[in-house]
């Protein structure tokens, strides 16, 4: 796949045992025959033997191997430090990326230079359409103009699937390394608009997505718990005190009234497992809020 050239993509897969989807992965990867690619996994310290079978069903992929869990955006910044090519391609390794989708990202990219990253059509596995770009920000609607002026109409797109200019993203500083899992591509997003660049969308580049493997083995209360605390992360380091408030604010009267309810109903439910699910969401809610306001006292 790589050859002694520089490669016109580098394309970063970080990995945490999904050794059975990182296979169709790097398959759908090595199909991309049209352009000289260079291919980095980070492996996050996996358990399934996935750095085994990189090595001998995909050699020329270039292999970093981590002894621990370092997270998505450290591990995506430690191959950034190793690619030279003018295009980095942020993938999933729960993905299959589609015939023809690398030279219709790049062609993407080089025909709209105001366009610093932009994110691809995401499929999900029965083939229909995943959101994968949001026109607003978490909690946006409470800053009351804070992020007026930012160029184009696309907030943010999902990491799963997204190319950016390496220059522009090393001059940015690459990845922030507080995010540990959860929320890097909102704040990459952001920070690439506040320096005045756009955030772009390739309709003819489709990746199909099955989301979520890596946390697969968790509850699903320990993944909402990393994406709440991502998102005081992301509030914290861009939205004022004021705005801050608003959002703990609305986001706890919301929770209250939800566990009010769900209570009242749960008795009378034929699927408690699905309400008790719901339940522990929104207890988690007013902990996690509760938690952040006790931090500021």
């Amino acid at each position: 796949m790589e050859t002694n050239h520089q490669s016109d993509l580098s394309v970063i897969i970080v990995n945490y045992n999904t050794s059975d989807f990182l296979v169709r992965c790097l398959t759908s990867v090595a199909s991309q025959s049209d352009r000289n690619i260079k291919v980095i996994v980070v492996d996050n310290a996996s358990q399934d033997a996935s750095q085994d079978m990189i090595r001998k069903a995909f050699p020329w992929v270039k292999l970093i191997e981590n002894d621990r869990n370092l997270g998505f955006a450290r591990a995506n910044n430690q191959a950034l430090k190793i690619c030279r090519g003018p295009y980095v391609y942020f993938l999933n390794p729960d993905t299959e990326v589609g015939h023809g989708a690398f030279g219709a990202m790049i062609d993407f990219m080089e025909s709209h230079p105001e366009v610093a990253l932009a994110g691809t059509k995401v499929l999900n596995p029965d083939g229909s359409l995943q959101s994968s770009m949001e026109k607003r920000y978490p909690g946006q609607k409470h800053t009351r103009g804070e992020l007026h002026g930012l160029k184009g109409d696309i907030a943010w797109v999902l990491g799963a699937s997204m190319i950016a200019r390496r220059g522009i993203i090393e001059d940015l500083g690459r990845f922030d390394e507080s995010f540990f899992l959860y929320g890097e591509e909102q704040d990459l997003c952001l920070r690439v608009r506040k320096a005045g660049w756009v955030i772009g969308y390739i309709p003819d580049a489709a990746v199909t997505h099955w989301g979520g493997q890596s946390e697969r083995n968790n509850l699903p209360v320990d993944v909402w718990k990393k994406k709440f605390e991502a998102e005081l992360v992301f509030y914290r380091k861009h939205y004022s005190s004021e705005a801050i408030r608003a959002i703990q604010r609305a986001n706890t009267v919301h929770a209250l009234w939800r566990v009010f309810t769900l209570k009242l109903a749960l008795p009378f439910c034929t699927d408690k497992a699905t309400s008790l699910n719901k339940l522990d969401r929104y207890k988690l809610i007013l902990r996690i809020f509760n938690s952040s306001n006790n931090q500021k006292r």
